[in-house]
């Protein structure tokens, strides 16, 4: 059985040419996110450049955690008969994270949106009445 002898240059090549500073590699990354609080709401803030509202799936689980999901494909194709392909690039994004709600967060009555490439999920805290504790005592 004689060895077989592949043409191990070719991939070096290719990596040689596409993966410079002129055109990097991309890079998985985890979105970056804020998470603010003021005396009414919690905010949480989801940096998605690029991304669509429907990318996105927020929802709160059996726990009763926030769960935000995150899914985008994309694929580039050129329809040209004379040309094949040597490299061909997909885009596939996918991100999910779990966040687990404090006790004051007001679950029913949270909302979210997507704006200039930010998700933002407002959680709004409880309204904590307060009863008045003096009053008058009557004597029998």
């Amino acid at each position: 059985m004689m060895p077989m002898m592949r043409n191990s240059w070719i991939p070096t090549v290719f990596n040689d040419l596409f993966d410079t500073d002129f055109m990097p590699k991309a890079n998985c990354t985890a979105p970056a996110i804020n998470v603010k609080e003021s005396d009414k709401a919690y905010t949480v803030e989801l940096a998605a450049p690029g991304m669509k509202k429907e990318d996105f799936n927020v929802h709160i689980n059996d726990e009763g955690n926030l769960v935000i999901k995150l899914e985008q494909k994309q694929e580039h194709k050129e329809e040209d008969k004379n040309v094949r392909y040597l490299r061909r690039e997909f885009s596939y994004s996918k991100y999910e994270q779990t966040l687990i709600l404090p006790d004051d967060v007001k679950k029913d009555g949270i909302s979210a949106k997507v704006e200039h490439g930010v998700l933002t999920v407002e959680l709004p805290k409880l309204v904590e009445e307060k009863v008045k504790v003096s009053r008058q005592i009557d004597i029998a």
